[in-house]
């Protein structure tokens, strides 16, 4: 089947499959926001430099295991494969490891949980 958009082109998967992308908004958006990497460099096809790689395995991770979305919905979300998802979530609890990293994600999971239960639809 033939597709509008070349392999070239930067549109996530989720863009082309009518997925939508919007249960890891608020996620994508908070550390696109405290990381200072442009919001579309997230979910741009291209693994981009390792600043916004890390953000964007960080986001990943944060939609797991924050917002309870799964590998496969994450993955349409950010135009990624499942496993390249799964990879993400364990590089990052590898990190974790380092006390000064854990504190920094523990406040990102802090706010985003208090966002989901005041029910809003963006974290500040």
């Amino acid at each position: 089947m033939f597709h509008p958009f070349s392999a070239l082109d930067p549109i996530p998967r989720a863009a082309m499959t009518g997925a939508s992308p919007d249960h890891c908004t608020d996620a994508i958006a908070l550390i696109a926001r405290e990381k200072n990497v442009p919001l579309h460099l997230l979910v741009h096809r291209s693994r981009c430099r390792r600043k916004t790689a890390r953000a964007r395995q960080l986001a990943m991770y944060l939609s797991h295991v924050v917002l309870g979305q799964t590998l496969g919905e994450i993955a349409l979300a950010f135009g990624r494969d499942r496993t390249t998802v799964s990879h993400a979530c364990a590089v990052i609890e590898d990190l974790r490891d380092d006390p000064a990293f854990d504190d920094e994600v523990s406040g990102y999971e802090r706010r985003l949980e208090a966002a989901r239960d005041r029910g809003q639809s963006h974290v500040r």
